[in-house]
């Protein structure tokens, strides 16, 4: 395990002077993204009842804080050769303050399509600031400490639950105990703004490792090829669609052009399967981490009581901010492969979800976040070192488009979908126990979810009123019991995700022990000139 020795240890002579410094200023830097995520989780409610959204509209509010990461770390990740560290720094600090601004601006007299844009717009810019942030820190880190990649990388990342756990914990006390407007509770994540600011400003940056080595960008895209490419164009499309609005023909052929652009440049390379098949299983960890943790705080504090799901997500953050620190402890002691680690925790986290929907009482919700806490922890750290391990030839790309792939996953499918399922199920719970209630609640325009029907949720402001009521009509308990029923069955429903994935991680521990176990790929001359060979990679 790591110990505060460990990480402020600086003695190897290849370390640069201030590499510490640099560390834990790009800690802080993606702390600023978890508080900002974990007060945006707690203000769901805030918003619903202020402006009257539906759970759909409070999804795609919540999903544009995730595309605009997708979109940060790729260009962030092509450009930080081009134009260095220091400048990506600039334009995310920029980012984080414009996006303050434009949240900010969203105001209850306003109409509510005006205010649904201020806060739309204002989360993707926030996420385009923490993606490009995370494309500055992850290669910098790697750059910095050459020597204990792995471990440093690690506690780079503890940051994100840290965030989450200052976050939920200030934003609990400001708004159930202080009752402050939401806008005060938002802009905290402004103060450790202004500190990774400080903290990088005047500091000289090392190149990244790819930039120093001479080695081609396009060279590190033969893995991804058509097939990894087919994922992110997908997504891409899926976004100027869902997003932007645009008509389906035009965005798919948006995403078709940018596929064929990838196909010359790795020279219609099909890329390596198994690539493929990770990129779309973080699409999966994207959807069920980050969409799930959206929503937590809502739907445990629906279920239980607003305070109880602050109480909860922050035990949950502490779960996966001391674990991350034992990824290789765990590892070396219980003998566990990195697909063994992801299988164990989908298992995990497909019970930790179905028993938080049968939670009756704190103590049992507190056990059933528990364990789907651990589940979660080890997803997206450990399905990066994967790609590390099996693809060193691409670098940074790989990880950066799978980080890419995980956000824009959450934002367009998480998120949305999450609450596509809270509309339609809390809707079909209140029209069974009393039709002509579930009239007078329903909201004025339906929700719609990529594939499935148009449904009719409950209106944000309604609803609202019948959960703040002290003294509540048979009717308005009618209408809350029928909100928490439809929260449990959200959460059900959201536990396919991990049971998907704990078959495909199943099925890529058989595949590895066919080829004698699971071992990190080295660099060959031959794979640097034509890419790898065997059937897992090719």
């Amino acid at each position: 395990m790591s110990t505060i020795d460990d990480i402020t240890d600086t003695h190897d002579p290849g370390i640069a002077s201030n590499a510490k410094r640099l560390l834990w200023a790009g800690f802080m830097a993606i702390l600023a993204a978890g508080v900002g995520f974990a007060i945006r989780g707690g203000i769901f409610d805030n918003w619903g009842s202020e402006f009257g959204f539906t759970g759909t509209q409070l999804g795609d509010i919540g999903g544009a804080g995730f595309t605009g990461f997708c979109f940060g770390i790729i260009i962030g990740g092509v450009l930080a050769d081009k134009i260095g560290y220091g400048k990506l720094v600039v334009a995310a600090f920029a980012f984080h303050v414009i996006s303050a601004f434009v949240t900010f601006a969203a105001n209850p007299g306003q109409d509510q399509q005006t205010a649904f844009n201020f806060l739309k717009w204002g989360m993707f810019i926030f996420a385009l600031a923490n993606g490009t942030l995370e494309a500055v820190a992850n290669p910098l880190v790697a750059t910095l400490f050459p020597n204990n990649r792995t471990h440093y990388l690690n506690i780079l990342h503890a940051s994100w639950p840290a965030g989450l756990v200052l976050g939920a914990a200030v934003g609990w006390i400001l708004d159930e105990g202080m009752h402050l407007s939401w806008k005060v509770q938002l802009a905290l994540y402004l103060i450790p703004t202004v500190l990774y600011g400080i903290m990088f400003f005047g500091q000289h940056f090392p190149k990244s490792e790819a930039s120093a080595k001479g080695v081609k960008f396009w060279d590190m895209f033969k893995d991804v090829g058509i097939l990894g490419g087919l994922v992110v164009c997908y997504l891409v499309a899926l976004f100027f669609s869902a997003q932007l609005g645009l008509p389906k023909l035009w965005a798919y052929l948006i995403g078709g052009g940018l596929l064929l652009v990838i196909g010359v440049m790795t020279r219609f390379s099909l890329g390596a399967i198994l690539l493929f098949v990770l990129f779309i299983t973080h699409a999966l960890v994207g959807a069920v981490e980050l969409g799930t943790d959206q929503w937590m705080q809502n739907i445990t504090g629906n279920i239980l009581s607003p305070g109880q799901g602050k109480l909860l997500f922050i035990w949950t953050s502490l779960v996966m901010f001391g674990l991350r620190f034992c990824a290789h402890f765990i590892e070396k002691n219980l003998k566990l492969s990195p697909i063994g680690i992801l299988f164990v925790c989908a298992v995990l986290a497909c019970v930790g979800l179905n028993l938080t929907s049968m939670a009756q009482g704190f103590a049992m919700a507190f056990l059933a976040l528990t364990v789907y806490g651990i589940g979660k922890t080890f997803f997206w750290p450990t399905m990066l070192a994967v790609a590390s391990d099996r693809f060193p030839r691409t670098g940074a790309v790989a990880i950066s488009l799978m980080g890419g792939i995980g956000m824009m996953s959450a934002g367009l499918i998480g998120s949305p979908g999450l609450g596509y399922a809270k509309d339609r199920f809390v809707g079909e719970e209140l029209k069974k126990e009393d039709a002509a209630l579930y009239d007078a609640y329903k909201a004025d325009k339906g929700s719609k979810f990529t594939i499935f029907d148009e449904v009719v949720g409950l209106d944000g402001k309604k609803l609202g009123e019948a959960k703040g009521a002290e003294t509540k009509t048979p009717e308005q308990q009618k209408v809350v019991d029928a909100d928490i029923r439809g929260d449990r069955r959200t959460l059900v429903a959201d536990s396919f995700i991990p049971a998907t994935m704990a078959v495909i991680y199943l099925l890529l521990l058989l595949a590895f022990k066919a080829m004698g176990g699971y071992k990190p790929v080295q660099i060959t001359r031959e794979q640097i000139a034509g890419g790898v060979e065997g059937p897992m990679e090719a």
